[in-house]
């Protein structure tokens, strides 16, 4: 049994402590019972009352709810007006001194750095009103009685800052910015009711501007060693034509790669996402890669180009750089896997909109139905005879072997670092002659482009 000389604080915890097996030796149902029945103990009075209240609060109160009034809206922009409801029913008469409604949108980090948690936060709107029934009498004090059966609707508006003031909503790994609306019953001698209700917002990032739309490149080079003796190097120059994309586009990528080393390359290209966070003076970084493609191997002695190869923008969210704490950057990564050493990387940077090209694209459809009408021209003349093909030579030459091996795309250093190529001559090609043909005798004469 346990000892009654004890605290009744310490025997009501220990009750929870005492296992299977033990409870049948030590009465422990006899003891339970005896302590549920001590309810002028102050820490048992302290939870009774505590439970008796939270029963109270749900039996008056049945329905405690936001409601914003565009549901089918996804996200609001700065300068939009934000409307909504705020439902009510209860289950006995209850007494309300005063409804308040609060709009709150900060950004959060928060992370730790070894033993110290780094913490910071910044708000980006606040917004407080106190709304009143329209219909309902109220009192002299301004307080109003709410009777069961009815429901009640306490009705909200107000607008956003405007463009440039607020930040797109995020979450992150490190931190998040979030809106929301907050309604606060206020009820005489308990405890105010909460209910919250979230909401989006986006910031319009309009990459229509001539620093966006001007394109970007840029030029690498890496020298390869081996047991400290140089090995060649490796090369790469690409370029793309703008910096601005939007979600779902495709990005044109020309780049030209060389390698005089002796081991065997692989070109690839990939869509990095930069998540800066600051807080207490201290910055972590968090790098991401969303999307990715590669290019054939380049062998020892060997190059190779990219002549408008694309890469996808993925379902993301657009670029936030208004943020004071928090900032999301996107950069086209270009690189060449080398093995036994580090990648040659080259970053190229992106920003990622919410407004489409516009009267660009446009413009781009109208000069390829230019070309197209062009070259549907081009085809309605009467062109000679095609030159002939390597078909009519009869020498066979198959290979026993393919030029270049099969390799897998690994990252890691487990493909080949030196090779040799097997030689091979290819024939000459097949001779023809060129001959002038007049047709309907009429001459025609192509233009010199």
């Amino acid at each position: 049994m346990l000892s009654w000389g004890a605290s009744y604080k310490t025997s009501a915890l220990s009750l929870f402590t005492v296992k299977g097996s033990e409870r049948r030796n030590t009465g422990f149902y006899y003891v339970q019972a005896l302590l549920f029945k001590k309810v002028h103990v102050n820490s048992i009075d302290y939870y009774s009352d505590h439970i008796a209240v939270m029963v109270a609060m749900t039996k008056k109160v049945k329905t405690f709810q936001i409601t914003l009034s565009d549901s089918n809206k996804s996200f609001y922009c700065g300068g939009d007006k934000v409307c909504g409801r705020i439902e009510v029913e209860v289950s006995e008469v209850t007494r309300v001194s005063a409804m308040k409604i609060l709009a709150l949108g900060c950004a959060k980090v928060e992370y730790a750095k070894g033993k110290q948690r780094c913490r910071q936060e910044a708000e980006y709107l606040r917004y407080e009103e106190v709304v009143h029934l329209s219909e309902q009498p109220t009192d002299s004090d301004g307080s109003v009685v709410l009777r069961p059966g009815n429901k009640y609707e306490y009705k909200f508006g107000f607008d956003l800052p405007q463009q440039g003031q607020l930040v797109s909503s995020y979450k992150g790994k490190f931190g998040y910015v979030h809106y929301y609306v907050k309604a606060l019953m206020e009820r005489p001698q308990q405890p105010t009711l909460e209910c919250k209700k979230c909401f989006e917002v986006e910031e319009p990032l309009d990459i229509n501007t001539p620093d966006l739309l001007s394109p970007t490149g840029g030029t690498k080079e890496k020298k390869v060693t081996c047991m400290f003796i140089p090995d060649g190097q490796v090369s790469l120059n690409a370029k793309i034509d703008r910096r601005g994309f939007c979600e779902g586009e495709d990005i044109c990528i020309n780049a030209k790669f060389e390698n005089t080393c002796s081991r065997i390359v692989v070109p690839k290209a990939a869509i990095i996402a930069k998540h800066t966070y600051q807080a207490n003076g201290r910055t972590k970084v968090f790098r991401q890669k969303l999307s990715s493609v590669r290019g054939n191997h380049i062998i020892s002695g060997m190059c190779d180009a990219w002549q408008g190869k694309t890469i996808k923008v993925p379902k993301i969210k657009p670029s936030m750089l208004g943020c004071n704490i928090i900032r999301v950057e996107y950069a086209l990564m270009i690189y060449v896997h080398i093995p036994g050493s580090e990648k040659l990387i080259l970053e190229l940077p992106l920003v990622i909109g919410t407004a489409g090209l516009g009267s660009r694209s446009n413009s781009v459809s109208s000069q390829e139905g230019s070309v197209s009408n062009a070259s549907q021209s081009w085809v309605s003349l009467r062109m000679p005879s095609e030159p002939p093909s390597y078909c009519d030579i009869t020498k066979d030459c198959r290979l026993d072997q393919p030029l270049t091996p099969l390799l897998d795309d690994v990252d890691c250093d487990d493909s080949p670092i030196f090779m040799s190529a097997p030689s091979f001559q290819f024939p000459s090609p097949p001779t023809y002659t060129e001959t002038e043909e007049e047709y309907n005798g009429n001459s025609v004469m192509l233009p010199v482009c």
